[in-house]
């Protein structure tokens, strides 16, 4: 590892949770058997499942119907960059809350964070980016004025504009 790197890593590591009175919206789920390790602790990836559930409900929830809403348009939404911060370790048969909220509305990206957690405690923090491109040349289109519109009308902390 470079130098400084494993420093580097614990500062992230350490770094302030979302508040999560900042987020809209929230779901329920139980850890399921087939989420964790043999020591009966989710295992690390499906953190990112837990997300990419929140962020189809949390879609849903704000009236843009999953997989494509975007279609009429020509353009898919497509995740592009994900960041979890692993804070208490989840286990089998846990309530948890998954929470969701759009942080940033950029051009043609927008920044969802969503949390992981039981009861008061945070287990898990993620970030995703995903970009609105055309699927034939992957190159990315602005944001759909429906995303931007349903999104602000739905979200109590107005999320970063770019």
């Amino acid at each position: 590892m470079a130098k400084g790197g494993l420093r580097a890593a614990f500062r992230l590591m350490a770094a302030e949770p979302v508040d999560p009175t900042s987020f809209t919206f929230s779901m329920e789920k139980r850890v399921r058997w087939s989420e964790v390790d043999p020591q009966g602790i989710v295992f690390n990836p499906n953190y990112l499942v837990f997300a990419d559930i929140a962020f189809t409900e949390y879609m849903r929830a704000i009236g843009l119907a999953f997989p494509n809403p975007f279609e009429a348009e020509g353009t898919e939404i497509f995740a592009v960059r994900s960041e979890v911060n692993f804070r208490v370790s989840a286990r089998f048969d846990d309530e948890l809350t998954l929470l969701a909220r759009t942080a940033r509305l950029g051009r043609s990206s927008f920044t969802v964070e969503m949390a992981v957690r039981r009861a008061e405690a945070l287990l898990a923090d993620i970030r995703t980016v995903y970009v609105n491109a055309d699927p034939a040349s992957s190159t990315s289109r602005p944001l759909p004025p429906a995303l931007i519109d349903k999104v602000l009308a739905f979200e109590r902390h107005a999320p970063e504009r770019a």
